[in-house]
């Protein structure tokens, strides 16, 4: 393309030149990082920015959301990866993008994919599961150590220890923590600890290390050790953007060797604090308790059936008596009325009785034969007679006999 100041050419024919240029580039192969990754709702495009590894250079690159999701480990931010792109300039904006058709991890990234595939399948057999974590004893009789000899991490856990609890006995079994011996010499400690009954928890601790250096803490025997292992673990690797898998399937995971011994044994001067603390909630709990029964034990004395407890038997005493008046009075006049009752049954069994016709004057008459004499007609003058009278009887002799002129005249009286 010829241009002059007299002939320049538009920006749409130099924009469409550029374009014609980059799209004679064809496809070619980048190495780079992933500085950012951006997947926006809704699109099928992912973008994401490629970064040099040594110079301050980095190119926008874009792929299909497909291809972002099969990948396995899924692609993140700071992976190296090798990547088939066609570059394209987009002459609307001016800006100049890598279409991505496949990628692949590189180096340091192939390495954390395999790290990935292993934590997967470990995970899907619940090696990971929290439901197997186990509890670190308060106070461990004592502490097994796993570390190499000499070492940085060794010096860390023990002194630590010793100053959070000078009786703590810890028992150190040194392995190589780097290089392809490392994951069985850690294993053959790991076993060897777990073996004696008086270890109550195990550390593995190494002073952290590039993510080549830390690759036997994802060996996949030695998490099958440590899962298998009957003594809680713990993992201090000392490390902090990379994890190995060890951290994932110990109990517990400590930072850096250091806070595996303040995780590991308890501070002595806290926990004597904290008895103090305690033995003074637990005298101030007492005092208030011993204070609220005394008060309900002067509340209870101050009434006065406590204060003077005669005066509740004064009370009944004054209450007796006036029921055993009323009980003797009612009972009185119950009697008198029953007295009089049968004064007067009685006398009226009197008046009916022939003993008080016989008071009154009046006489039976019998015969000799003891049949009494209704009649004159009964007896003849000179027969013997006995006449009953109120106080005894009269023997007499029938001198003469005169029948009444008038029997239904009333008899004299």
């Amino acid at each position: 393309m010829e241009t002059s100041p007299e002939q320049p050419a538009p920006v749409r024919q130099i924009a469409q030149a550029i374009t014609g240029w980059v799209d004679r580039l064809g496809a070619v192969w980048v190495e780079g990082q992933v500085a950012q990754l951006n997947r926006r709702p809704g699109l099928a495009t992912v973008f994401l920015t490629l970064r040099d590894s040594i110079a301050d250079i980095s190119v926008p690159v874009t792929c299909a959301r497909s291809l972002v999701d099969s990948m396995n480990p899924p692609l993140v931010e700071g992976a190296s990866v090798l990547m088939h792109a066609k570059p394209s300039y987009y002459a609307t904006r001016g800006t100049l993008s890598l279409q991505a058709r496949e990628i692949r991890m590189v180096g340091l990234g192939e390495l954390l994919a395999q790290i990935e595939r292993r934590r997967q399948l470990l995970a899907a057999e619940g090696l990971f599961d929290q439901a197997l974590k186990r509890p670190l004893p308060f106070l461990p009789r004592r502490v097994g150590l796993v570390t190499a000899p000499s070492s940085a991490a060794e010096r860390d856990v023990v002194e630590i220890a010793r100053r959070r609890w000078p009786s703590v006995d810890v028992a150190v079994a040194h392995a190589t923590m780097q290089g392809t011996r490392s994951a069985g010499e850690v294993m053959a400690a790991l076993d060897r600890l777990d073996r004696e009954p008086e270890v109550d928890v195990i550390v593995i601790a190494r002073g952290g290390g590039s993510v080549e250096d830390l690759l036997p803490f994802s060996d996949e025997g030695l998490i099958r050790a440590v899962a298998r292992a009957r003594t809680p673990v713990v993992s201090a690797i000392g490390h902090e953007p990379d994890q190995p898998l060890l951290d994932l399937v110990a109990d517990v995971r400590a930072a850096t060797p250091t806070n595996a011994a303040e995780l590991v044994v308890p501070d002595v001067r806290t926990e004597t604090q904290r008895v103090e603390q305690a033995r003074d909630r637990m005298r101030g709990a007492l005092d208030g308790w011993l204070v609220r029964e005394q008060r309900g034990l002067d509340a209870l004395r101050s009434r006065p059936a406590l204060a003077d407890p005669r005066s509740l038997v004064d009370a009944r005493i004054d209450e007796l008596a006036t029921l055993r008046e009323r009980a003797r009075r009612t009972l009185g006049h119950r009697l008198d009325r029953a007295a009089d009752d049968v004064a007067h049954q009685r006398a009226r069994a009197r008046a009916l009785s022939p003993l008080e016709t016989l008071r009154r004057g009046y006489a039976v008459v019998q015969d000799a034969a003891g049949h009494v004499v209704d009649s004159v007609a009964r007896v003849a003058a000179g027969a013997s007679v006995s006449v009953r009278v109120a106080d005894g009887r009269l023997h007499a002799e029938v001198t003469d006999t005169e029948p009444d002129p008038d029997p239904a005249a009333d008899p004299p009286r």
